[in-house]
């Protein structure tokens, strides 16, 4: 107990007197509400460290002694034995380094992936309601998000996700000019940044990395992922089976999938794995951050769920790191860019199936209620791919009574118009530097 209470002063003086990175600004929207703890939620590497040091950054600036800052990362190994002893010994050793402060003064705690230590929710719940406290904490489990933890906390929270960088984030760790309109020089340099977003994708450490070094690092992304975030933490006894399913995902992202056919896949590589697992499988997965399921757009929640879905990952260049070359659909790609721009904005997003059985890609509600239909096709210059994607649209728009549908495109753009509608034809660049908000 001791031993554990000098590491954690040491833990906080490292972190009073070290350097202070604060990277490029986010767009989380991530504010502070008195009274209520601000959790910033993402998966591994995607800068939730860089964004509490960034809030660090701001009450230092405003005049906050450094000594009121209360930082812990506690992914620290020697704090692996916090998961015993509890996290009231975190307190106890702030105020033994500040005594003077405890009930007089302002403490900004900022708890750094604090969702591996256990009944967390009540530390925070309870320091929340007895100190004077403002409390920032990050995690990378979407069960922070949960109906349970705000039951516990009792209201005593607010949650934020973070996701890797946005293009619109990407092109401004860049210093390029990224608000539309573009003149002629911008949109070149916009154009030729979005060439490097798709090769390096959003993660912020490895912007601007030598490919071979950008692949090992994904690859140490996965691993710690699969086996830190899945299989430690639930105790998976499948381990290969659950690395076979992720690859398996990985490699026909965008694609539809059901559990029937990802039963039959990983009984053909000789597993035996239940149906309910690879459920609880695939649920654990959005749980992390990692991957992410879109259904078909019904008003039945059980046709919608008995359907099959459709597999996208947290970051495309990540996909194309695991999976090999040869498998890898550039059209998914896209498509799976444009979904990480909508669900940068919504959880709640689907595909759309017309009476005709047409597919299109992603339909989500915009801020004032109003259905949105965006079609992606890396391009409709080939004329038995534009009529089926227009088609598609059009029938959908429709359907819906829809004025206005969407194709994203990796370059084109167009504007075409029917007595019905519009379809507004767009290059990703364009598509992911407006504001879908």
């Amino acid at each position: 107990m001791i031993a554990m209470l000098e590491h954690i002063k040491e833990i906080i003086l490292d972190a009073q007197s070290g350097p202070l990175f604060t990277g490029t600004p986010r767009q989380t929207g991530l504010a502070c509400i008195p009274g209520k703890a601000s959790i910033i939620i993402g998966v591994r590497r995607s800068g939730k460290s860089t964004v509490l040091n960034q809030e660090v950054d701001k009450w230092l600036s405003k005049g906050v002694l450094k000594e009121n800052i209360f930082y812990i990362n506690f992914f620290d190994d020697r704090l692996s034995g916090l998961k015993t002893i509890g996290l009231d010994i975190v307190l106890e050793a702030y105020y033994s380094l500040y005594p003077g402060k405890k009930n007089l003064e302002t403490v900004y705690c900022f708890f750094d992936e604090i969702q591996v230590i256990p009944e967390w929710e009540s530390f925070i719940d309870r320091i929340l309601r007895t100190e004077n406290v403002v409390v920032y904490l990050s995690g990378s489990s979407a069960k922070m998000l949960s109906k349970e933890m705000a039951t516990q906390m009792r209201g005593r929270a607010l949650a934020w996700e973070l996701f890797p960088f946005s293009f619109k984030e990407y092109t401004g760790h860049q210093n390029l000019k990224n608000d539309l309109p573009l003149n002629t020089q911008q949109r070149l340099f916009i154009e030729n940044a979005f060439g490097e977003y798709w090769e390096t994708g959003g993660f912020p450490e490895v912007a601007g990395m030598e490919k071979h070094l950008r692949i090992k690092i994904h690859q140490e992304y996965y691993n710690s992922i699969l086996f830190r975030d899945l299989i430690d933490r639930y105790d998976i006894p499948h381990p290969r089976a659950l690395n076979d399913l992720s690859r398996h995902l990985l490699a026909n992202v965008a694609s539809m999938y059901s559990i029937n056919s990802l039963t039959g896949m990983l009984k053909s590589l000789g597993y035996g794995v239940p149906k309910s697992v690879i459920a609880e499988y695939i649920s654990w997965f959005e749980d992390a951050y990692f991957l992410f399921t879109v259904r078909l757009y019904d008003a039945s929640y059980r046709r919608s769920n008995a359907n099959s879905k459709k597999i996208y990952c947290i970051d495309h260049a990540l996909v194309r790191s695991i999976t090999p070359g040869i498998l890898t659909n550039s059209g998914h790609l896209l498509e799976n860019i444009v979904f990480l721009a909508l669900r940068r904005v919504t959880a709640e997003i689907w595909y759309y199936r017309t009476t005709g059985n047409r597919e299109v890609d992603f339909i989500y509600r915009n801020k004032i209620g109003e259905p949105v239909l965006i079609q992606v096709c890396e391009s409709i210059l080939i004329p038995g791919t534009r009529d089926r994607e227009i088609k598609a649209l059009r029938a959908a728009m429709q359907e819906l009574r829809i004025t206005k549908g969407y194709i994203v495109t990796r370059n084109e753009t167009e504007q075409i118009t029917y007595p019905q509608g519009i379809i507004a034809v767009m290059p990703a660049w364009k598509f992911l530097l407006e504001s879908w908000e």
